[in-house]
């Protein structure tokens, strides 16, 4: 099964656990195995059912913009990270 690395703020929607194990044969359905297993999340996650724009999925050092977004594929080796974009400033 794919895992997904959780980024700090949002473990408190996941019992503080920095790694979750989902499954799914691509980002989409690990993404919604994660939302099914801690529900609290899809707010943080999804918007209307799509990833919000500030929501950043890699795959290793790959951001899943520049390969086929949601619809891109995942095995059990596959290791996913979410990293919220962060601004602020001037």
């Amino acid at each position: 099964m794919a895992s997904i690395r959780i980024p700090t703020p949002l473990r408190v929607y996941t019992s503080n656990q920095a790694k979750v194990t989902v499954s799914g044969s691509t980002v989409n359905e690990a993404l919604e195995d994660l939302v099914a297993q801690y529900p609290d999340l899809e707010t943080h996650l999804f918007n209307e059912g799509k990833l919000r724009n500030f929501v950043n999925v890699f795959i290793g050092e790959d951001d899943i913009r520049f390969l086929d977004g949601v619809e891109t594929e995942v095995d059990d080796s596959t290791d996913l990270r979410i990293i919220p974009s962060i601004a602020g400033g001037r």
